[in-house]
């Protein structure tokens, strides 16, 4: 098996934000300090949960570089990457790298998109040009674009190539994933709600949205399940599933920093062209956090 990254809750760390839209570093590191207080097993930063299609960037190296030095080494940092100009990966892959993180988060090229040919070039000529591992990034509801089972394949012959965090929502093709690649890929879920399925199929954890919440929550759920106790993971995940759920009944991330707010962690608004949840759906989320004890 190639060298883990991580295994458990990997976070996919929101970006807070100032009201004039400028990224609020005394909270951003008030939200690290948190997830290693709380257990969190490793952050992922300036992913689609941290708005990294709106960080130019400076500000994306910049928030590399913050969490890299407000970590110090505690936990992984894995720093998002990709784009669907290969080239421009390259580039903002290698400053991640020169910046101190852990590993790279690579979507699949998105608008232009590719065939399967084309992900496997694109994704070796950037693994050929970093020294740090890769997590791959399957989310074609996003992204219009799809790694198939057998292409995977084909990429985690590459030294560097070490995992995917698959959210194409078909358990069935992530099963045909794993038994494909075995030992020479790392399948983490991509999606809060298969989580426990994924990890019966032999995933290594999830890298997770509503980690930025309830991070302990989150890291048990993985912890039990890997250590045995498979009943006490189930339960907790189906406790928490509605939540997991609520969390994506608007476009990622502005459901998860609307409940942040409402729990006492205000992380701002997200940036344009996102907008903020209307009165009916915060209505709905407070419901469930309060059904849950998280408000009052």
């Amino acid at each position: 098996m190639k060298k883990l990254i991580f295994t458990g809750s990997g976070v996919a760390l929101v970006t807070p934000m100032n009201e004039d839209g400028s990224i609020n570093y005394d909270m951003y590191g008030k939200l690290i300090d948190f997830h290693i207080k709380n257990g969190t097993d490793a952050l992922i930063v300036c992913a689609t949960t941290g708005e990294s299609p709106v960080l130019n960037h400076d500000e994306h190296c910049k928030a590399i570089r913050f969490a890299v030095e407000r970590t110090k080494k505690q936990i992984p940092v894995i720093a998002s990457s990709g784009s669907n100009d290969t080239r421009y990966a390259v580039e903002l892959s290698q400053s991640a790298q020169q910046l101190g993180a852990n590993a790279l988060l690579l979507v699949t090229p998105y608008y232009n998109k590719t065939s399967q040919v084309g992900l496997v070039k694109h994704y070796t000529y950037i693994a050929d040009r970093v020294e740090i591992p890769i997590i791959l990034y399957n989310v074609p509801s996003r992204t219009g674009c799809n790694i198939k089972p057998e292409t995977y394949v084909e990429l985690s012959k590459h030294p560097n190539i070490v995992a995917t965090k698959e959210a194409n929502g078909d358990i069935s093709s992530v099963a045909k994933t794993i038994s494909l690649c075995g030992d020479d890929l790392v399948v983490y879920s991509g999606e809060d709600n298969q989580t426990l399925p994924i990890l019966s199929l032999g995933g290594k954890g999830v890298i997770s949205v509503f980690a930025n919440i309830l991070p302990r929550q989150m890291h048990q759920i993985c912890a039990d399940y890997m250590s045995g106790n498979t009943e006490a993971s189930r339960l907790a995940f189906l406790k928490y599933l509605e939540l997991m759920d609520g969390l994506f009944m608007d476009i990622n991330p502005i459901p998860i920093k609307a409940a942040m707010k409402m729990v006492g962690m205000d992380c701002g608004d997200c940036r344009l062209p996102l907008t903020t949840m209307n009165e009916e759906a915060q209505k709905k989320l407070y419901a469930i956090l309060k059904k849950l004890d998280l408000v009052h």
